[in-house]
This record gives C-alpha cells, structure tokens and sequence, in this order.
C-alpha cells in the first residue's frame, strides 16, 4: 500500500497545493485521485502566476478572451474559474461521498483586498456565486481586516478557506470568526452548514530563520509551531461552545497545513508530511512532495493531540533572540505582499513591453499574458 493512502486511511485529507490546465487535460489529475489518495486541490496567485506564464495551454483561450475585449483581472479570473470548476467536477463525487467534509478546491480573491473587509466579502460572494460549484472554497486571508470578512462571508453560507495563518493565534482568530458566523446563522434559523478549513503555513517559518539560529534547531520551528496550533484545534473541537453547534447541525471548521513541501536541500522531501501526520486535518502539498510521499514507506509516529515537545522547543528559539509573535506577523505580511507580487505580475504591471502573435502564439515580454494592446488581436 502506497504512503499516500496509509496517510489518508489515517484521516488526514491529502490534497494538492497546485493547478494548471495541463495537469487537468492530460488526466494527470484524474490520476492523482485515483491512484495517490488526493482528495482536495488549493490555488492561490503564485500557483496560476506559474501556470499561466509558464505552459502555452492557456494561449487560444487567452487570445479569444483578449478579441472579447476582455482583460485584467476580468479576463484572469474566468480562466481560474474555467479550470477550478472542472477541478470542482472531477472532486464532486469525493464531496458527495463524504457529505461535503471533503472533495474541494480553492480559490482566492484578489490579493489586493487583504487589507479591504467591505471589497473582500463582496469579491467572495461574487466569486463563489459565479463558480456555482457548492464545493468551491473562497480563500479569504486572516489578516485583522479579513477576519470580519471572514464571519460574513460564513454567515452569509460562503465556504471559506482562511488562508496566510502562520501561529497558533492567527488560527485562534480565524476559528472564532467561522465560529461567530455559524452562531449568527443559528440565530437567524438558517442552516448552520458552512465549510470551511483555516491554513496555517509551515515550511515558511524554517526559511526565515535559517542563519539566525543554531544548526540544531533547523527545520524545528515550523514543526513546532504546527503542534501548538493543532493543540489549540483539538482544544477548540472539544469545547462547549463549539459543541452546541455541532449539536445545531454544524461541520466543523478542519485545520489544514500549507506550504509544506521542504524547502532546505539537506532534509527529508518528505519531512513536514511525516511530522504533521494528523487525523481530522488536511495536507495541501506540492507535486512533487505528494510524489515523494508516494514512493515513501515509512510516515513514522502520528501527531498528538497535546503539544509534545514543542514550547520546549519554542523557549529554545526564544534564547536565540526569536520572537514568534512578532515573526508570526511579519510572515503573514510578507504572506500578503508575496501574492501582490505574483498578481501584479499575472496583470502584467510596469514591466509589460510587448504583447503579440507569432505563429499563432501569444508571445509576451516581460512576463505578462493577460494585458490587452492592439497588436495582441
């Protein structure tokens, strides 16, 4: 039996952390789920920022989209809808065969809301109305102004994944909101069941620390902090309050572990997938750790659902002058400002020169497909 499905018969949800047209159309998705357990699919701005400069799949579309007369964010986003809901479809039958606990995809609002509640909730509501796909997640960011956003949108009964949580308070903040939302719609005598899972990123908290502390503590702190962050899930799920709404007809809001494909060379390509095997969460990994796990045997001990080793391990990086607190929010900063990047380059920005056709190709410079000039027609 392959790794991926162990991981999966455990309880944890394995799902990919990528999308492009071609993995949709060469059946390698298909394949995916029906070989290597993947039960779910996340995207966000630097996945399609990648897929779309980098495959020529998408260039008929693009070109008959530009002769629309369409561009931008327009133009962008009825790509992302085209492959996210034919994702959507290929996972329904998961969906259907869990009751909506799992089978679904993910996809963001413009990254240049994070700071804007009004603008984010309506982009959600838009977003999720136009994929009309009921296991469509919209990923709202958890920074402070997402989180009203966040709360509305769950009453309002629009999925959410909350994205860009980096600490056990950043998800404490998240599950509150889903946690209000779902109140207010018990009081309202509307259904109660809305999905939704809060990301809490991992692999990101190693990278940001590398040269700053001894070579012993390498690939630790991420670890560390995704073990009190599920102490804290585990704590919620079992608490009176959380219960009375699961009494109500709820789901619960599932903890998710993103960025999870390794990034230091010298370590397991495999090391955040062994350490955060839990039951009741999901993985989001990359292609290419969900086909290192594949060919893995061992996944080793499973995640406890106290805190293990990892406030000793917390006070360790504390003595070499870390403070998790303050890196937490500089990480979801840079978080944010990381997806504006790749959506400005998705937009084409200042950069943009040239955009035409040659051969029956969209040739650009300057790394932008989805401008419209004149000479692009």
């Amino acid at each position: 039996m392959r790794a991926t499905q162990r991981l999966h018969d455990l309880g944890q949800s394995l799902w990919l952390d990528n999308i492009t047209r071609d993995l949709l159309d060469s059946g390698t998705l298909k394949r995916y789920i029906d070989e290597l357990s993947v039960t779910g699919l996340t995207s966000n701005p630097t996945i399609f920022d990648h897929a779309i400069k980098n495959s020529p799949t998408y260039n008929v579309a693009i070109r008959k989209k530009l002769g629309e007369g369409k561009s931008g964010e327009e133009l962008f986003f009825e790509l992302a809808l085209e492959d996210l809901t034919q994702a959507a479809d290929l996972f329904r039958p998961i969906y259907d065969r869990t009751n909506g606990v799992d089978g679904w995809v993910s996809m963001e609002v413009s990254p240049l809301l994070a700071h804007d509640t009004a603008s984010t909730l309506a982009a959600a509501k838009t977003l999720h109305a136009r994929a009309g796909r009921s296991n469509l997640f919209i990923k709202i960011p958890g920074t402070k102004e997402g989180l009203p956003a966040i709360e509305e949108a769950i009453f309002a009964g629009v999925p959410v994944n909350v994205t860009l949580l980096f600490s056990r308070e950043h998800y404490v903040a998240a599950a509150e909101a889903f946690l209000r939302g779902i109140e207010r719609r018990i009081d309202a005598g509307l259904k109660p069941e809305v999905g939704s899972v809060a990301s809490v990123f991992i692999s990101r908290w190693d990278a940001s620390v590398v040269g700053k502390v001894p070579a012993t503590l390498n690939n630790t702190l991420g670890i560390a902090i995704a073990k009190r962050s599920y102490k804290a899930y585990r704590d919620l799920l079992g608490s009176p309050r959380w219960q009375r709404i699961y009494n109500a007809g709820a789901r619960p809001q599932r903890l998710l572990w993103a960025s999870t494909g390794t990034k230091d060379p010298k370590a397991s390509d495999i090391l955040y997938i062994r350490a955060l095997a839990a039951p009741f969460t999901v993985n989001t990994m990359p292609e290419g750790t969900l086909k290192a796990l594949a060919d893995h045997g061992d996944l080793g001990e499973i995640m406890s659902a106290e805190s293990g080793d990892c406030e000793t391990v917390l006070d360790e990086f504390a003595r070499a002058g870390i403070d998790v607190y303050d890196l937490a929010a500089r990480l979801q900063d840079e978080g944010a400002r990381s997806f504006v990047n790749s959506w400005d380059e998705l937009m084409g920005g200042n950069r943009f020169q040239e955009c035409h056709l040659c051969e029956g190709q969209l040739v650009t410079r300057g790394g932008a497909k989805l401008r419209t000039l004149s000479q692009s027609l």
